[in-house]
């Protein structure tokens, strides 16, 4: 009788084998038969899961996403108590800081479809939907604390809301670069924080 095969479990194990050559050479000269070869199977079998390098791509970006989800979904449980919108803006944008292995490769992953997505109209399409969803999650954490008096009521939460996702990607490029440590990352981030939900609305 012939071996079922999970599909989704071997599209995780390539994608799996793509970051890691992600963290160790970058992928911009990455081809299928280098992905191929790092996950131990042919060109062929490959291209039975992802007939392109940008299907590959986006699907390894989507897989790596879902893990960071679940690491800032347990963060937040790990508080203990009901968490404030600081809380879960906090455990967001800490979660998309490459502060460890992980996810760093997910942060190299996502520039190496970032460089892709800026000269084709296609990826580029899709590289813009996760956006407005996150300044969506941040402004309505924002507009709570407003009403709980944690966040200058003249403040514009959308505008704050996409300042906070620049910051998270500036802070994310400089981790890279050496620029900053995950920990200088993280202070930075505090102070922001600290800024914005300064509490001067209670007064």
């Amino acid at each position: 009788m012939p071996k079922k095969v999970d599909h989704e479990a071997r599209r995780r194990e390539i994608s799996e084998a793509l970051w890691r050559i992600a963290s160790t050479r970058g992928l911009e000269g990455a081809s299928l038969r280098d992905v191929a070869a790092e996950a131990g199977m042919s060109l062929g079998r490959l291209q039975h899961y992802f007939r392109t390098k940008d299907e590959m791509l986006l699907f390894a970006l989507r897989y790596i996403e879902s893990l960071a989800q679940q690491r800032i979904r347990e963060s937040i449980e790990a508080l203990g108590r009901e968490p404030t919108p600081r809380d879960i803006v906090r455990a967001c944008l800490v979660g998309m800081l490459p502060l460890d292995e992980q996810s760093r490769t997910g942060f190299l992953v996502g520039v190496a479809h970032f460089h892709r997505a800026v000269h084709d109209p296609a990826l580029r399409t899709g590289a813009q939907e996760g956006i407005p969803a996150l300044r969506v999650l941040f402004a309505d954490q924002l507009r709570k604390a407003m009403e709980q008096g944690e966040v200058r009521a003249e403040r514009d939460a959308d505008d704050e809301a996409m300042v906070l996702i620049c910051l998270a990607d500036g802070l994310s490029t400089y981790i890279l670069l050496d620029v900053h440590t995950p920990e200088k990352a993280v202070q930075l981030l505090d102070m922001h924080l600290s800024q914005l939900f300064d509490g001067a609305g209670a007064r």
